[in-house]
């Protein structure tokens, strides 16, 4: 950017416009994964929509590579790019709850515990993350699975309209009745299609109190566990999600002194009724765990709590898998390709569908993988780079050794950095259709720093 150019956007924008060397740049331009450490030419600092559109006009007609950053906290981190222009959403924090009419609307730049906070002041949510530090708008745009999703649908399934300023600089609504191809795409295409600045969501009762906690068995009951988790799984009701993690067991006092940084199952149970008991017996009382530990508690606090174990600033790498079923064989291996569980903050789990999500038709929105059952995450996490190879070779060496039990779908937001291969699964048979709604609204691919679909397909 030229002298000239940054006074423009000076003039154009109310939020601030950062240059390499500015106070704040570096702040502005960091991203969750450590990995990644870019530096964009320039960095507009939206306040608003229009600030927006000024910054996708300026890098439209100057040919800048066009970033975009919400909450910053994707695997990938293709929410700030080398070089180009980087539109900075975290400052938009604007959140209006209507609980007569049980909609929020909901600025990019909010995270999920930031909207958990407010929407349950009338005891009201709607589906979000597991990890409340992940931003609203990058979540939501990919699909959006958590702890809600079984009970009140994906992210994108409570989503009524979207503000979205496109390639062409325009701001449009988005919803069913206007722009409904656009509307349709955005609900699980990623940031393909222009840059998202509100969001309308449907509004659900949750809490303030639900059922929740974890119970956690020693590694060599994993088969076991995991086995009686698969069959409680097919038949639990909506209202039940849990996930089957296996993980060191960390220093911590609720843990005995003896296991602390031993491998362990740990099966993370939430039951949207405080008083659900019944429904996660099954999963109580068997053999002779290291904690068993559910009770009724706060939503947010929920959403709070594997936080620590994510924290900003450590290295990430991720791998996933969506599977048809969990057979004895897939369990087997699953438990088996753990091996030494490389880097301080690595973490392997199996999370269950079905519910909610798979009732919505694979063709009705973007995101297509409606019926898998369950889906198999890597999360690796480490601080040291001198670890980097070691971490990632035994993620990738772990992913394919899962792959064979694999129904070939991937959830986008999953998606490494680099596995552009795989984009065309992670959308199936929707893929052509999006490439056409590309095509329609952004057809010189300004919005490509992402999980890309080219416009040509």
């Amino acid at each position: 950017m030229t002298d000239i150019d940054r006074r423009t956007l000076d003039t154009a924008v109310r939020g601030a416009v950062l240059l390499p060397g500015d106070p704040g740049y570096d702040e502005a331009r960091a991203v969750w994964n450590a990995r990644f450490d870019r530096r964009p030419d320039v960095i507009v600092q939206c306040r608003q929509a229009g600030d927006v559109q000024a910054a996708v006009n300026a890098a439209r007609e100057q040919g800048l590579r066009l970033s975009v950053k919400g909450g910053g906290h994707a695997y990938a981190a293709n929410t700030v790019g080398d070089g180009g222009l980087l539109i900075d959403l975290s400052s938009m924090k604007g959140i209006v709850v209507d609980p007569e009419s049980r909609r929020a609307r909901v600025e990019a730049g909010v995270r999920w515990g930031e909207l958990d906070e407010v929407t349950q002041k009338d005891g009201l949510a709607t589906p979000g993350g597991t990890v409340s530090t992940v931003g609203v708008a990058g979540f939501t745009l990919g699909g959006g699975n958590g702890y809600l999703s079984r009970r009140h649908g994906m992210a994108i399934d409570n989503l009524q309209s979207a503000d979205v300023v496109t390639a062409a600089g325009r701001l449009v609504r988005a919803s069913a009745d206007e722009h409904p191809e656009l509307f349709w795409a955005l609900r699980g295409g990623g940031g393909n299609f222009g840059v998202v600045t509100s969001f309308e969501f449907g509004l659900h009762e949750v809490g303030p109190q639900v059922l929740a906690g974890q119970i956690v068995h020693r590694l060599e009951d994993a088969g076991k566990m995991l086995r009686l988790y698969r069959d409680v799984m097919a038949k639990a009701p909506d209202e039940v999600q849990c996930y089957a993690f296996i993980l060191r067991v960390p220093p911590i006092p609720e843990f005995p002194e003896e296991f602390h940084g031993q491998l362990a199952v740990d099966l993370v149970v939430f039951h949207v009724n405080p008083e659900g008991e019944d429904d996660l017996r099954p999963l109580l009382g068997v053999g002779d765990p290291i904690l068993e530990f559910v009770q009724p508690q706060p939503f947010t606090a929920v959403q709070q709590a594997f936080d620590a174990g994510l924290p900003a600033g450590q290295r990430y790498e991720s791998r996933s898998h969506d599977l048809p079923g969990l057979s004895d064989e897939a369990i087997e291996t699953f438990v088996s390709g753990v091996g030494a569980l490389p880097g301080a903050f690595t973490l392997v789990y199996i999370g269950a569908g079905g519910g909610a999500i798979g009732r919505v038709d694979p063709s009705a929105t973007a995101f297509p993988h409606r019926t898998a059952p369950f889906s198999f995450h890597i999360m690796a996490g480490w601080a040291d780079p001198d670890q980097d190879d070691e971490v990632t070779s035994w993620a990738r060496a772990f992913h394919e050794l899962m792959t064979p039990f694999s129904t070939g779908g991937v959830y986008v937001n999953l998606l490494g950095t680099d596995e552009r291969d795989r984009v065309r699964a992670a959308y199936g048979d929707n893929f052509e259709r999006l490439a056409a709604v590309k095509q329609k609204w952004d057809p010189d691919n300004l919005f490509r720093m992402n999980h890309n679909i080219p416009p040509e397909g």
